[in-house]
């Protein structure tokens, strides 16, 4: 969970923003990390004064997959760079940090499909956070990201055997027997969460 200096940092950041001013933070972790869950408690303590914008809502539909030539990996690798429609997500990013405002896709689990339109930042929303895998990614176009969006980047610092553990477990949940689970952790979630590290650990500007 953000610390106590953590939540005090932003809320005296949002402070100093003039009106209509943004600051947009990047917070970046590897599945299970703990990214959702963090941001939630950010935008409990700061309320209307922060807004999350999630990387997940830009995960390709699952009718994208199923066109693709290699579906069967598409899916199985699902949650790696290539399923994500990463074009359109810097492209709306960008715009949104020009404007101040824009309509952004969440992601429905159950049914495993974005759902477009459903959330909204506002001119007059101070903190912008935008959570997700790759936004520290150095390659085309993800890198834009922290060149043209980003005010100051975040990284969840939790061990590999912490997260890859929790994905396990949220697999399980899903009804998956253990070992299955852990198939899936060291076949995708596993691999996803090295790159990520690999990735962000060393570019972002804080550690958390």
């Amino acid at each position: 969970m953000p610390s106590s200096n953590q939540i005090l940092y932003l809320q005296r950041l949002a402070s100093t923003l003039d009106q209509g001013e943004q600051y947009w933070i990047g917070l970046v972790g590897a599945p299970g990390s703990g990214k959702s869950t963090f941001a939630a408690q950010l935008k409990d303590a700061l309320g209307d004064r922060l807004v999350i914008i999630p990387m997940d809502g830009y995960h390709l539909y699952r009718h994208q997959l199923d066109q693709m030539p290699n579906r069967e990996e598409a899916y199985i690798r699902r949650g790696a760079p290539f399923t994500f429609d990463a074009v359109r997500l810097v492209l709306e990013l960008v715009a949104a940090k020009h404007n101040g405002s824009g309509v952004f896709p969440s992601f429905d689990h159950h049914k495993g499909d974005p759902i477009e339109n459903d959330i909204e930042l506002k001119s007059t929303d101070q903190i912008v956070l935008v959570e997700g895998n790759y936004l520290l990614l150095n390659e085309e176009p993800w890198n834009r990201l922290k060149a043209e969006v980003f005010d100051e980047t975040w990284f969840l610092d939790v061990p590999i055997s912490v997260s890859n553990q929790r994905v396990a477990e949220r697999h399980i949940k899903t009804g998956l027997t253990a070992p299955q689970a852990w198939q899936r952790v060291m076949t995708n979630d596993g691999l996803n969460a090295e790159l990520i590290i690999e990735a962000s650990r060393e570019k972002a500007d804080k550690l958390v």
